[in-house]
């Protein structure tokens, strides 16, 4: 009920934002004003009136969020829009759930009123900064590609567009982190040489980090004086997020683990650990 009641306060206030803000901007000047505001006040979430129209809703960039256990995220979200009579206003938050109605979490900037950059004569992109923060908005069910925007802009002329679920092109990432630990060290030519490491993530619900089971795990090898390194094998994190695997050592060289990441977890690669062969 929280989160739908302040899904219903953010939409209201999106309403609002895009209708009385392009008011003092308005062409027909000051008069207009009054005329707006009573708009605004009977603006309906989700009716657009006039020509106006939002082309583009960008999310931080494109890139996905990724949000550890502590830290707060600060993100852009985009809204580009046009209309004959120009831009003023735009505004946006994030939800995640299938529509508006059904949200169960919810990322919504503290300043609503867009930073508006005027593309040409009709169009403009007003841009928010939202920020994550993952110990008050988050929890482990909202990570990934569930988020939709919802979008509003205002023309110069009064006249408005919502875009109600925008699909987000980035998704919102719990971080992870990879170690590499390769022994014994210094190790003779063609000994057995074991080679752990452990893949953890952030746990938006208990804020630390735990094991991420069951994942694929690249190995990876460069030897000493190389540009690039190779694929030895894939090794599978264990039920506590650990890794380890054997290899014959042939020369002094790299170690590492990479992980490829998920949709609800980044890509990570370890910090290398070199080997002395003798």
């Amino acid at each position: 009920m929280r989160i739908r009641a302040t899904v219903a306060a953010l939409t209201g206030t999106l309403a609002l934002s895009a209708l009385v803000v392009p008011a003092a901007q308005a062409a027909d000047g000051p008069s207009s004003t009054p005329r707006l505001a009573a708009k605004a006040e009977q603006a309906v979430p989700g009716a657009n009136e006039g020509d106006t129209e939002i082309t583009k809703v960008t999310v931080n960039g494109g890139k996905d969020v990724v949000v550890g256990t502590s830290n707060k995220v600060t993100f852009s979200v985009a809204v580009t829009a046009t209309d004959p009579e120009g831009i003023g206003a735009g505004s946006a938050f994030l939800y995640h759930g299938g529509s508006v109605d059904t949200a169960d979490g919810v990322l919504a900037p503290d300043d609503f009123d867009g930073k508006c950059t005027v593309v040409n004569a009709t169009t403009s992109t007003c841009t928010v900064t939202v920020v994550a923060d993952p110990k008050a908005d988050l929890y482990n069910g909202l990570a990934g590609s569930g988020w939709k925007v919802y979008a509003v802009a205002g023309a110069n002329d009064g006249d408005s567009a919502t875009n109600e679920a925008y699909k987000s092109d980035a998704n919102v990432q719990r971080y992870a982190r990879l170690t590499t630990n390769a022994s014994p060290e210094p190790i003779k030519k063609g000994k057995t040489l074991t080679v752990t490491g452990a893949l953890t993530r952030a746990n938006w619900d208990t804020s630390k980090y735990a094991g991420y089971t069951q994942q694929p795990v690249k190995l990876q090898y460069k030897k000493k004086g190389a540009t690039s390194y190779s694929t030895l094998k894939t090794v599978t994190s264990d039920s506590k997020g650990n890794l380890k695997t054997t290899v014959k050592a042939s020369a002094d060289g790299y170690f590492r683990y990479v992980f490829a990441g998920t949709s609800t977890t980044p890509a990570v690669t370890s910090t290398s650990d070199f080997v002395d062969v003798n």
